[in-house]
Formats: C-alpha cells, structure tokens, sequence
C-alpha cells in the first residue's frame, strides 16, 4: 500500500522541510510588502513548516496583475513581458531566448531556472502568465525539440539491408558471385539462374522480414503513443488541451487533482492546499507540499489541490529526462539471443565448410572433376547448406510474438527481451498496484469499537469528517466504505457548519456540524490514533486506554493502518462554542487489498517454475500481512539486511542465500532494488523486475527484463524492455506464457534448420564421394525457396508453453540436428544407391533401371524425395509427443501440402533446358512419396530416444545453497510434484485459465457465504437508515 495514503505519514511529509522549496536569492530585488502574494491556501498565512526556511519572490496571483516600472526607452520588448507578467521592478538584462544556446540554459552555472526570481524567469523565457502564442511555442519546439525522451528511430533502409548484412547472407551472397564470375568456365556461360534465384532467395527473405517488423514495429508505436499524456496549456490567451509532448519552455499550463506533471517547471499560482507525489521522480514515499515558487518536476502527480505553473525543461532536459539519459548512455552489449544465432550460425558455416574443403580435396584431388563440375557441387552445398532464412524467421517470429504481448497488454519495446522473458526464473515484484490494488479500503469487519457504537455509526462519523471534494486516499476508502444503495448520503443527514482539513500539526480532519433530526450541534474527528485519544476527555479509562493499544499494535501487526475516531457535542450550537469534551467510539482498520486475481496468478508464476519476490518500500508488517493473504509467504526482511546482513536465527550464512531465499524485501529503495537484481544474476538466474519511477530507471535496466508497469514515468518506460498497459501482476504472468510460446517456435526452427543444414552437406557430399552423382545448383535453390515459404509459417504456429523457464541448450539443439540430420541423409543415400545399384523397382514395380548416376530423370527424383522428407521434418521437430498429437496451425499445414504439391509437379513435368532435369512422371513420384512415408515413421521413436537422454538435464530454477528448508523462496518439491504431475494438464490450465462449472459453482457459493455474513454483520436496517447521533 502507497505510503502517501498514510495520514500519519502524509502528516510528516507536511511538516517535513526537505522537500525541494524554492530559495531566493538574498537581494532579490522584490519588496518584502509584496510577500502575501504568495501565502499558502485560504487562510492567507505561510504554513508553519515553511516559515523558518521560505524567502520565496512575489509570483502573480491573477493574470492581470498590472505592470511597474514600465518606463518608455528604458525597457525592451522582452524585458516588458517579463514585468508585465510579475509586476515587479525591472529585471536583469538577458540575451535574447533564440541567442542563448539550449546547453547553455541548463547550465546552473548560467542560468539555474529553478531558483532564479520571478521577474527574470519571465524575462528570460520570454512570457507571461498569458502563455506563448501559437507561433512562438513551433519556434521553441523547433528550438527545444518536443517534450518526450529521444528514441532512436532506426532508418528503415539499413533496417531492410540489415536482413542482408550477417554471416549467413555474406555467404549466400559468397554464392551469387561464385555463380556469375566463378563458374564461367569448361565453355559454358556464367550460371545466371543460379545467381537470379539466389539474389531473388536473398531479396524475398529481406522484404518479408522488413515488412513483419515494421508492421510490429508500428503496432507498437501505436500503442505507445495512445499513452501519451495531454496537458492543459494556456496558448493565444486560452486555454487548450494538447499533447503533452507539445509543450515548451516558457508555457504556462493547469494542472489539477489527479494530473500527472508533464514537464518540470515553476508554480505560479496555487489553489488551496498543493500536495504534490513525487515518488515515481526523488524515491520519496510521501506526498510533499508545494507552494508559488516552488519547482514541480514533470512525471510526479498532483494528489491534492490546482495550481497553474510555468515550464521550464522539456524531454531530456528535465529531471527524469536527464536520469534515462544517463542509463541510455551506458549503451548497450550484444544481446543475449543475437549470441545464440551467432553460435547457430557458426554450427552451420562450420558444417559447410568443413564438407567443401573435403569435397574439394575428393573432386579435384581424387576424380579430377572438371573445374565447372566442381564448383557446382560446391554451389549445392553452399546454397543448401546456409540457412539463409534464420534470421528473417526469427525476426518474423519476435516481431508477431510482439504484436500478440501488445493485445495482452504488454506493449515491447526492445523485441529480444521476448527471448530473454521465456528464461526468466525470479521475478521481483512491487506490491502496489501491481499485487494490490493501489486502492485503500477500510476493513469494516474488524473495526472496533469503545463506547457502544456498531460499525456502521462509527463510519458515519468518520465520513462526517472527511473531504467531500478533493478527496485524499484516507476520506475516499472512508466515504465509499458504506454502500450508497443501502444507507444512501450520511451527509444528507447533516448540516456542515465548518471543516477543518488534515493538519500536519495536530494529525486529524475535525467537522463541526448540525444534526438535521434533531438540530443539535456535534463534532466529528478521525485522525492519528495517539492525538485522537489525547484528544479524548470524555469517558476515557486507563482500561480503554490500554485496549485501543492493544488494537492498535495488533493492526499494525497483520499490516493494517490505525484510524481512530471521537465525537464531541456543543450544547451551545454555535460553531466556536465549547464542547463537552471527545470521547473515543472507534478505531478503523485500513489497508490495500490484494488483487481478485493476485493468488491465482501467484500459483500460476510457481507452475510456471517463476518464483515472485515482493518487493515494496512500505513497512514490513504490510509487506507480510500481504504475503501471508497471497500465499506467498511471509519470509521477508528489512532492506537494511542487504547491508547489515542476514539477521540472527534467520538460516541464511550470508546475503546472497538471503536474497535467493526470501519471499520478499521491505523498506526498499532504488538502489536496494538494483541489488537485488545483481545478487540474483551473480546467483545464475535470470531475473524480471518491475517499477515505475526515474529511480527505478537502473534496476529496469539492469535486469534481464525490466517491467514498466501501467502508469509508469517515461523514464521508467524508456530503460523498461516491456511496458504493461493493464495493471496487474496476471499481465506479467500472460506474458512469460506468450514469450514461452514464442521461444518454442525459435527453439523448433532452430533445431529444424540444423537438422537440413546436416542433411544437405553431408548426404550431397557422400553421394559425390560414394557415386559421383552431381546435383543441380538451380534444384537446390527450388528446394530452398519451398522451404523457406513452408517455414515462415511457423511464426504463427500453434504451440504448448514450456513448463519450465526456458533456456538455450545449444548442445542438446545440435545433438537433435546431427541424429536428425545424418538419420535424413541416410534416407537420400539408400534411396539413390536402391535405385541406381539394383534392380528393385525395375523387378517390383516395371520402373526403369539407370546406368548413369547423373540421368536427368534421377535428378527428378531424388529433388522429390530431398524435398518432402526435408519438411516434413518440421512437424516432428515443433512437438514432443506424437507429431500427431500436437496439432500444427492452419496456415503451417496449408503451406506445407501447397509447397510439396509445387514440388511433386515439378519433379513429374520440370523439362527445362537451363538446369539439368527431366520429369519422372507420377510412378517414381508415388516411389519417393511411399519411401519417405516409411523413412518419416521412425523419426519419432528417435526423438523419444533423444528426449530420455536430455530430459534430466532440462534447466529448473537452482537450488538453495542453505542447508536448512525455508518455507519461502524456492519452489517445494510437493508444489513441483502438484504441478507437473501431468504435464498435458498444467499445460491446459495454463493455457485457458479459466474455472470449471463446479469451481465457478463453489466460488460463486463462497462470495454468497462472505457476503451474508458481512450483512449480519452490517447493522439493522432500522439503525442503518438513522443518522448517528453522538451520546
């Protein structure tokens, strides 16, 4: 629960003199008379807390305050505004604004804008409390820029030739020449079908992974941009809303209750009490007050009162735009999945490499094989062997799995950390807002009683002395705590005769007001509990004395804020007149609920193998009241742990094994935040972290993936690698499923691609070696083409979340695409040797024999059987039972018959002259067909066979280091069993998260139960309907 809902919290933020003021300079040049103009609320008077230390200028009240000292041939144009807008005397001369370079004006060594007198901030900036016109703010955006942080917009063309620039298409483009200058020879021409088809191979594979991460792109930048803020501003001299990120320095904008700050700047005038929240910016927990003069800072929020103020940094030169700055200029290493296509990459280039130098040696050292025969056996092996389309696929797959996290309301802002979600196996929670609702609610059950009164009359007198405008947190938990419908207004029942609001000082709201039953003048006051009961006069006993300590230690054990409550009566019924004395009725218990679904979606993260840690800046008692209603645990620990180290009787040897096996962390600052995180990395887990504020902005960084949550600072969203637009820890948890999916598909196409690569260098090699059997280049290419269109599809394919953080076993990944890819080279190998060796088909069949292991029609066939065993691969690669079991997408299945129909009508008809091949006709095609179908059938008892050697090595979360069982961090070995005890199951579950018919059944009867018993409960309906009338 924020701790700016905290009365005796926010009372000593009020009086708390280091909240960021504005200090005059000692000879300001503005009469000390004109110091009221400033004065703070309604009672014309500084507040106490800023008395001793306030030395603030005359800044205007009204917008037409009237100019002094404007002397004709004295001042000029800029320096009469500056007048004209604060009515002082003449300010110091400055440069023109247009003159002065925008470095320069951040530099407090020049200009410090945060303490400079009213007079000469007008003055410099060049306004007044009118505002800028329309023309003179496009000057300053064209000046200043827009008011948002800088993003890098990469230029789309080297965006496009980046899908061009990588080892593999270096290769593929290797080829291309070697086809058109290398291969003239022997009294042939350049091969140029070859090279067409690998420049249009190269240029179909760039467009299509251009146009899906544009796409994605964009969906992404759309989403962002519907969360930019608006701000209300004054231009031409009225007042209009534009987009935030339109304003500039010098503009005079509103800003009321419940606004967030759009850029830093200055009050110029505040309406009734200013209460600022500045947690997201400074790491403060409490609201702060402010006053005329003092600096706001763009992304804090105004939780009480208006004021208008005036702009003084926009985008990176305000407070949290120089702090992103600072994390954006750390730069940025090499991610972690770019590392992995790498090694893919280099296993593949290894491959090939290796089998061209030795077919070289073997063609030209041992067969001596004219010299164009040779380097089309290397273009076979070049073309085939190069996954040209791995990195276009995986860009494909990221880019849609981005656009499928954005419709769950997790918006990507740097696409690898989808990878880098799927492995995360500690996630580091805040508690409000994200595991609660960031919503106080009074806990009407457990209110307490001391002089007779039910819950329901206690309520109403403390609704009596709450705000019915400008409500802070406490008044608006207090006022909605009884249903309108039921007991209607309880303010209908009174007459307001005064309201005092929160005072810092004294720590309570009193109302004095007139009962309309019976005409009689009472007051109400809630507030701190130790003032209220000093307060209390009336019936006070050392016994009720020490009950209401007693409750109150035992709230603030289970995590609960003390509220208390005392009536008085007036007999005078004047409003100053003399009570009888306060007597104490009650004591409310207030707190921030978990999230209806928070529990749910604890157990599902633990299903998941994602241990949640929470972590929050309240007070320790909240944190494990919360814990213990989630069933997370309440093994937490001061912040001051980290440092102090683990605590006596705790378990823990050291800090590390503390952080890995705590539930959670209290009292937390920023840098506490970005600790933890690097513990848990030097521990070997990959670790998620959520935040929302400029000092968050390092431990989002920082993180493996940083998790802006909903409303977060633009700072917080620019160093965040997802930004959740939905509050709720269930966004978080959607998310590592999608991702999960997301890195299935990469690790299928991965494995799958490998596996081809395997097939092609070493059976074309042996078949080089074993027949002298020469493969036409064009072929290759025809096989490439198909096979990439086939799988491309596999970025929207149908696929089961891991159960398990997933991570990169690039061993195992190989390991499957050797066993695989040697098992389809065999297919190719025994297929040609049947054919061409024997007289099978010939006596089976009435198929004709070949004498010439380079037949035209040979080609035909072996191009089918290549072909449609190659793909086919595919589905066995994207499932881990039955390739059956697992059913593909629609558009997988679709692209895969459409491609080897293509393929089979080439095999029968292709007569082309260019390249050598003739049509088998359908009697070889139906051969090919049957052989593979026979080869394909044990492809899946090898993978079962894979699978019982790599499954025990498939990663877990690690174990604790401690020797002694905590009941907190690691996941328990019943909860490990509970869930992956049927895995289809879980996977289901997780899946659709939905109840069945009899659970809906029981939790509907569940909520009926609680709500009959919260009306008994409740008072009688008689003593609902009557005003509370003090005794």
């Amino acid at each position: 629960m924020s701790a700016n809902n905290d009365p005796e919290k926010a009372a000593a933020a009020a009086a708390d003199d280091t909240a960021p003021t504005y200090q005059a300079p000692a000879n300001n040049g503005v009469s000390q008379q004109a110091a009221p103009a400033m004065n703070d609320i309604n009672t014309g008077q500084q507040p106490q807390s800023m008395q001793s230390s306030s030395n603030k200028e005359n800044f205007p009240r009204e917008s037409n305050d009237t100019a002094v000292g404007d002397a004709p041939g004295k001042s000029t144009d800029v320096e009469k505004k500056g007048m004209e807008a604060t009515g002082s005397a003449q300010p110091e001369k400055f440069p023109p604004l247009k003159e002065i370079p925008v470095e320069q004006l951040y530099d407090h060594d020049h200009f410090d804008l945060s303490k400079m007198e009213a007079t000469q901030l007008f003055c410099l900036l060049e306004t007044s409390t009118d505002g800028l016109t329309s023309e003179e703010a496009q000057a300053r955006i064209d000046k200043f820029g827009y008011n948002r942080l800088e993003h890098k917009e990469q230029n789309p063309i080297l965006q496009f030739l980046g899908f061009m620039w990588n080892p593999l298409s270096w290769v593929m483009e290797a080829a291309a020449i070697v086809a058109i200058a290398v291969s003239n020879g022997g009294g042939r021409p350049p091969d140029w079908p070859d090279f067409v088809g690998i420049v249009i191979l190269l240029l179909a594979n760039s467009i299509i992974g251009f146009l899906e991460e544009r796409q994605a792109g964009n969906a992404v930048k759309a989403l962002m941009d519907a969360l930019a803020p608006e701000a209300k501003v004054k231009r031409d001299g009225q007042w209009k809303s534009v987009d935030a990120s339109e304003l500039v320095p010098g503009d005079i904008i509103s800003i009321k209750l419940g606004d967030v700050i759009p850029a830093d700047g200055r009050l110029v005038r505040a309406h009734g009490e200013v209460s600022i929240d500045q947690a997201a910016l400074t790491g403060e927990s409490l609201p702060v007050t402010k006053e005329a003069g003092d600096e706001i800072f763009s992304g804090s929020t105004m939780k009480q009162g208006e004021a208008e103020g005036i702009v003084i940094g926009t985008g990176s030169n305000t407070f949290f735009g120089r702090a992103a700055r600072l994390v954006g200029e750390a730069g940025e290493d090499i991610g972690h999945l770019q590392s992995i296509l790498a090694k893919i990459g280099n296993f593949c280039l290894v491959s090939i490499g290796t089998f061209v130098v030795i077919e070289i040696l073997v063609m030209y050292a041992a067969y001596r094989y004219a010299y164009r025969r040779g380097i089309d056996n290397i273009l076979v092996l070049l073309i085939g062997g190069i996954p040209i389309a791995m990195p276009t696929v995986l860009s494909v797959t990221l880019a849609i799995g981005a656009k499928q996290l954005a419709e769950h309301k997790a918006i990507v802002t740097r696409i690898t950390a989808i990878e880098e979600m799927a492995a995360v196996t500690i996630l580091c929670s805040d508690k409000t807002g994200t595991l609660t609702l960031n919503k106080l609610i009074v806990d009407v059950p457990t209110i307490k009683s001391y002089a007779g009164y039910d819950a329901t009359e206690i309520l109403r007198f403390s609704i009596y002395a709450s705000r019915v405008e400008n409500q802070d947190a406490i008044d608006a938990s207090i006022v909605g705590s009884l249903p309108r419908d039921k007991y209607g207004n309880p303010r209908d029942d009174i007459e307001e005769l005064e309201f005092k609001p929160f005072n810092p000082v004294i720590k309570r709201t009193e109302i004095t007001y007139r009962l309309k039953s019976d005409g009689k003048v009472y007051r109400a006051t809630k507030g701190m509990s130790h003032f209220i009961l000093d307060l209390c006069t009336r019936d006070k006993t050392e016994e009720q004395i020490q009950q209401m300590e007693t409750d109150v230690e035992e709230f603030a054990r289970r995590g609960l804020r003390s509220l208390a409550v005392a009536v008085d009566e007036v007999p005078s019924g004047q409003v100053d007149g003399e009570g009888v004395g306060f007597r104490l009725v009650g004591l409310l218990p207030i707190y921030d609920p978990p999230r209806s679904d928070t529990q749910e979606t604890i157990e599902r993260a633990m299903a998941l193998g994602v241990q949640v840690k929470m972590i929050t800046g309240d007070q320790l008692a909240i944190a494990k009241e919360t814990g213990r209603r989630l069933g997370m645990g309440d093994n937490m620990y001061l912040s001051t742990t980290l440092k102090d180290g683990p605590p006596p009787g705790s378990g823990y040897s050291n800090v590390d094994e503390l952080v890995l096996g705590a539930d959670g962390f209290a009292g937390v600052y920023p840098e506490h935040k970005y600790e933890i995180v690097e513990r848990l990395q030097h521990l070997g887990h990959m670790t998620a972290m959520t935040g929302d504020g400029v000092n968050d902005a390092p431990a989002l960084s920082k993180a493996n993936v940083g998790v802006a949550v909903a409303d977060a600072s633009d700072a917080a969203r620019s160093a965040a690698d997802i930004v959740l637009t939905e509050p709720g820890l269930s966004v978080i948890v959607e998310a590592f499923i999608q991702s999960r999916q997301i890195f299935q598909r990469a690790r299928n196409y991965s494995m799958y691609t490998c596996a081809v690569t395997i097939r092609v260098v070493v059976g074309f090699a042996i078949m080089v070696f074993a027949f002298q059997f020469d493969f036409p280049p064009f072929m290759v290419l025809i096989l490439a083409m198909l096979n990439d269109g086939t799988i491309m599809t596999i970025s929207k394919d149908r696929v089961k979340p891991s159960p398990h953080p997933d991570q990169w076993n690039l061993f195992e990944i190989f390991s499957y695409a050797i066993v695989y890819g040697l098992y389809l080279a065999a297919s190719t190998i025994a297929f040609f040797a049947v054919i061409y060796k024997t007289t099978f088909f010939n006596r089976k069949f009435g198929l004709q024999n070949f004498s010439d292991p380079n037949d035209p029609v040979l080609h035909s066939i072996i191009y089918l059987q290549v072909s449609t065993i190659s793909q086919g691969l595919i589905f066995i690669t994207r499932s881990r039972s039955w390739f059956f079991m697992e059913r593909p997408s629609i558009l997988l299945m679709c692209a895969f018959v459409v491609a080897q129909l293509v393929a089979t009508f080439i095999a029968v008809y292709a007569n082309w002259g260019f390249t050598d091949i003739r049509g088998c006709g359908w009697n070889w095609a139906g051969v090919a067909w049957v052989w593979n179908f026979v080869w394909f059938s044990p492809l899946d008892w090898i993978k079962f066979g894979m699978q019982r050697i790599f499954e025990p090595r498939q990663p877990g979360l690690r174990k604790k280091p401690s020797k002694t069982r905590r009941r907190s961090s690691i996941i328990s070995t019943d909860t490990s069993a509970r869930y992956y005890s049927t895995r289809t199951q879980s996977i289901r579950n997780l899946e659709r998260p939905r109840l069945s018919k009899q659970q809906s059944r029981s939790l509907a009867q569940q909520l009926s139960l609680r709500a009959r018993g919260r009306k008994e409960a409740a008072a009688a309906p008689s003593t609902a309907s009557q005003p509370a009338v003090p005794t």
